[in-house]
């Protein structure tokens, strides 16, 4: 992909909450992607780590990037996170773009109950709460989405959790699984949608193979600080690529629990 070297003066402020600490399965590849799709159009990005015991202004980000990460880290990241969970509450009200992730999106609901463990208190911005299960879903992934600005898309990733998480009455799915287990593996949804904010188990990284779904949160976060904007097309014949390789797994491992167990070399 050649960089469009016109600056089109547009700056993209990023959050990236507790990079070191909560960012497993390649989820660091999101910010990548971002920052490239980005960059190639004209538009700059700027990125500020967040760590625990910081507790900024959360307003002032356009995208806030929170990802995954194991029961022990959630459990720093949960006690830390009530310093900061009103500002985020606030950014989320004010339509900051959110993209959390396995981990990252339980946080973001009111508690993750651990199937052996102690409750970890959330912050609220999602109306869900999540309880740990005895078994894990590893696998696969595809679920359809509906947005005013693409239409239906297919978002593709893996999954690789213990937690079912359950909707309240104030938050709307991110889709409809097509292929995986989705949020408890019973309802048939993924995901959670509140206003600008996006919560996903879908690991990979998942971004880099839904070119769509990066640039719909590229364009909420611009629209947040320029009002309207159309953005530039490219070249995703790479991408598009990774998107098929990737929903042609999630058919064919289909109502697996585990991925790993199911492929051939295991059996």
């Amino acid at each position: 992909m050649s960089e469009n070297k016109t600056d089109t003066g547009m700056v993209i402020k990023i959050g990236h909450l507790y990079p070191t600490l909560m960012s497993v399965a390649a989820d660091r590849g999101n910010l990548f992607s971002i920052e490239r799709r980005s960059k190639w159009r004209g538009i700059a990005t700027e990125v500020e780590p967040i760590f625990v015991k910081q507790t900024p202004d959360f307003t002032k980000y356009d995208l806030i990037l929170f990802h995954g990460g194991a029961d022990r880290e959630m459990e720093i990241a949960s006690k830390d996170i009530q310093h900061k969970a009103s500002s985020l509450r606030e950014a989320a009200e004010a339509n900051t773009v959110f993209l959390s992730v396995c981990a990252g999106y339980q946080l973001l609901g009111h508690y993750y109950k651990p199937f052996d463990g102690p409750e970890l208190k959330g912050v609220g911005l999602f109306d869900m709460y999540t309880e740990g299960g005895s078994t894990r879903f590893m696998t696969h992934m595809a679920l359809e989405c509906n947005f005013e600005e693409t239409g239906t898309k297919v978002l593709v990733g893996y999954e690789n959790h213990s937690g079912r998480t359950y909707l309240g009455s104030k938050a709307q799915p991110l889709g409809k699984v097509l292929a995986g287990w989705g949020n408890n593996g019973k309802d048939g949804v993924e995901g959670a949608l509140y206003k600008n904010a996006f919560g996903t188990y879908t690991h990979g990284p998942v971004l880099p193979k839904n070119p769509w779904l990066t640039d719909l949160l590229i364009q909420r976060s611009l629209e947040r600080r320029y009002g309207k904007v159309k953005l530039l097309p490219l070249d995703d014949s790479t991408e598009n690529a990774a998107h098929a390789s990737a929903l042609k797994l999630a058919m064919e491992f289909k109502g697996t629990m585990s991925a790993i167990e199911a492929t051939s070399w295991k059996r």
